[in-house]
């Protein structure tokens, strides 16, 4: 595949200091760092997005993420390797993502799940992640970046 322009970050690079800020007070939360990996890996596995796929993959692995949990991320509702916490991340990251699929997006249920398990502080965090991984996804698909074997 071969990307339709230079990553518009790279293009603007104002615009990748303020992504960048953005995940570094994303980091600095206390969500746990594997948790925003997969919450990562899945929303842009729903998205379809190569570049953020291989390269989440690829980081959460070197940082000590399990080959169980990475295959198994897009069926975490099924596979027993998930907290309950992480499957209310992942969930709320899959509602957030997918906001239009719903008649009632992000429904009260999935929200008062991910409530159950994170602070407000924290949620805040997880919504950020997911929006930062939204924009990322969207960035690299429309402009059909290759995955190239890591960030």
């Amino acid at each position: 595949m071969q990307a339709r322009m230079s990553n518009p970050v790279m293009i603007m690079p104002d615009a990748m200091k303020a992504i960048l800020a953005l995940d570094k007070a994303v980091k600095k939360s206390t969500v746990p760092h594997t948790t925003l990996g997969l919450v990562h890996l899945r929303v842009s596995q729903i998205n379809g997005c190569g570049v953020c796929v291989d390269g989440g993959a690829r980081h959460a692995k070197k940082a000590g993420e399990t080959d169980e949990r990475l295959f198994t991320v897009s069926a975490w509702r099924e596979a027993p390797y998930f907290t309950d916490a992480e499957r209310a991340a992942l969930a709320l990251a899959e509602s957030v993502t997918r906001i239009s699929d719903s008649m009632e997006p992000v429904p009260d249920a999935i929200w008062n799940e991910a409530a159950r398990h994170y602070d407000e502080q924290a949620l805040a965090a997880l919504l950020l992640s997911i929006a930062t991984t939204n924009v990322w996804n969207r960035i690299n698909v429309a402009t059909r970046q290759p995955a190239t074997g890591g960030w």
